[in-house]
């Protein structure tokens, strides 16, 4: 399965765990295909360069760059797709872009602009819990059709 991750669910996979780290521990497994942009990668460096998140980024004993470093492992970059002007946030929309560019399949944000959308081109836009349901239904579907 192709799979674009917002910025805001690899920070809270980093920082918090909880579903979104299930995300990233499915692409490590090799269950999805994580993909990002510049853009996206971009993004999550000025967040993750953020003085709030300076605690929290020492207290799980890291640093931006390991988790950039860490990140980019768990990634194929693509080349986002130009869009038209579609979610309230223009940063949004960099999400969109990249998510045609990888031809994915769903789009993983707690971002409430992108949830209202649904779907963006027949790629579903889900929370990260409901996206692990997702990832375990393609693989019964997988495993069910045998070898």
């Amino acid at each position: 399965m192709r799979v674009v991750a917002d910025t805001n669910t690899v920070l809270s996979a980093f920082l918090w765990g909880g579903p979104p780290k299930a995300v990233l521990d499915a692409a490590r497994a090799e269950q999805i295909t994580l993909f990002s942009s510049a853009a996206l990668l971009a993004e999550l460096e000025d967040v993750l360069n953020r003085d709030k998140f300076a605690a929290r980024i020492a207290r799980i004993e890291s640093t931006t760059a390991t988790l950039l470093r860490q990140y980019r492992a768990l990634i194929s970059l693509v080349r986002p797709i130009a869009i038209a002007p579609t979610s309230r946030d223009p940063d949004d929309d960099h999400v969109l872009a990249c998510a045609l560019g990888a031809r994915a399949e769903l789009i993983i944000s707690r971002d409430k602009d992108l949830l209202t959308l649904g779907t963006f081109h027949a790629i579903r836009i889900l929370p990260a819990a409901p996206a692990l349901a997702v990832f375990a239904e393609n693989m019964r579907v997988v495993y069910s059709r045998g070898p």
